[in-house]
C-alpha cells in the first residue's frame, strides 16, 4: 500500500518558497543529492497543489524544468478548487483531497505518493494521511514566504526521526509522522 510522503527544500528559517511564491531562491542549492536520487524510483505518483502546479519553477526555461528537476515522468494528481474537465497525459485534476489521495494511492501502488505543495501537505497531515516527511534544509535565511507547515492554533504533531544525511547543498531530515498516543 502506498505511503504518503511530503518532501521539500527548506531555508533554515523554515520557508519553502520566498515572498509571492518565489522559488528562484532554490537555484543555487539544486545540486546533487544522493538521498533524493535514491528516493525518486520509490515514487509512484505525485499529489500536487494547484498553486505549486501552476507556480514558479526554479528551473523554468531550462532542461531541468518540472518536478524533481525535470526527472519526474509519471502520474500527477492536481488538487484544485476548479478541476479541469479533461486530463492531460499523466496529469489528472481533482476537486477534493479524498479523491486526490485515492487516485494518487491507486496510481502509486506500493510506492510513495509524493506531496508537492505546503497547503496540500497540511491538509494531508490534518486528515491523518501523511506518513513521512523529507526536508532538505539548505543554508540560507529567506526571512519571509511560505512556511513548510503553517498551522496557527494547530495541535502538536510528534515525529520520529528515520535518518539524517548530508548533501553538498544542505542536510536531509527524514521523519515519520508518529501515530497519535
Amino acid at each position: 500500500m502506498a505511503k504518503v510522503l511530503y518532501s521539500a527544500a527548506m531555508s533554515l528559517d523554515g520557508f519553502i518558497a520566498g515572498p509571492g511564491g518565489d522559488m528562484q531562491w532554490m537555484r543555487p542549492y539544486a545540486g546533487p543529492n544522493p538521498e533524493i536520487d535514491a528516493m525518486l524510483p520509490e515514487i509512484g505518483a505525485l499529489l500536487i497543489g494547484n498553486r505549486t502546479f501552476r507556480g514558479d519553477d526554479p528551473n523554468r526555461g531550462t532542461e531541468h524544468e518540472g518536478a524533481y528537476g525535470g526527472t519526474w515522468d509519471g502520474p500527477s494528481i492536481v488538487l484544485t478548487h476548479h478541476p479541469e474537465e479533461a486530463t492531460s497525459g499523466d496529469v489528472t485534476f481533482v476537486g477534493d483531497l479524498a479523491t486526490g489521495l485515492a487516485a494518487a494511492k491507486a496510481a502509486a501502488g506500493d510506492r510513495y505518493v509524493s506531496v508537492l505543495g505546503a497547503d496540500v501537505a497540511r491538509q494531508c497531515l490534518q486528515a491523518g494521511e501523511l506518513d513521512e516527511i523529507l526536508v532538505m534544509v539548505v543554508p540560507v535565511l529567506l526571512g519571509d514566504g511560505t512556511r513548510l507547515f503553517d498551522r496557527p492554533g494547530g495541535d502538536r504533531v510528534r515525529l520520529e526521526q528515520l535518518r539524517v544525511s548530508e548533501a553538498p547543498t544542505g542536510t536531509n531530515l527524514w521523519m515519520r509522522v508518529a501515530a497519535a498516543p
